[in-house]
């Protein structure tokens, strides 16, 4: 599976606060579509995940922020996987402006089924071979 993968982000103006600069939890979104984005670059989805009755949900999350965005900045988020072993998988995330790093972060997503188990992650998503 693909480990890296860059998306541009153009901020909209809803996603700014009273001050102008992008609201904190927005780059949590961005993390999220970083990693769905990572995911289908990697040619596989997250309905692919679901269908097979695995859900991936968020059991730990870090932030720094080093400079705001504003309304229609173009950033650059890139999504890392870091590790995939066993049940969970840790992603780690840049997101640059012009070149300069304005914030990162990590998550680790915790891997469970339809009824709250956990659970392991499928073998094409751990990189082996699935025959």
């Amino acid at each position: 599976m693909l480990t890296q993968h860059t998306i541009d982000i153009r901020v909209r103006y809803q996603e700014t606060d009273g001050q102008g600069r992008v609201h904190h939890a927005n780059y949590l979104k961005w993390f999220e579509l970083g990693r769905v984005e990572l995911l289908r670059a990697s040619g596989h989805s997250y309905r692919e995940l679901e269908a097979a009755g695995i859900l991936l949900v968020v059991a730990e999350v870090h932030l720094e922020y080093f400079q705001g965005a504003e309304f229609d900045d173009l950033l650059q988020l890139t999504t890392t996987t870091e590790r995939a072993k066993g049940a969970r998988v840790e992603h780690r995330y840049e997101v640059h402006r012009d070149g300069k790093l304005i914030c990162r972060g990590r998550t680790t997503v915790a891997c469970i089924d339809r009824s709250g188990r956990v659970t392991r992650l499928p073998g094409w998503f751990l990189g082996k071979s699935v025959d």
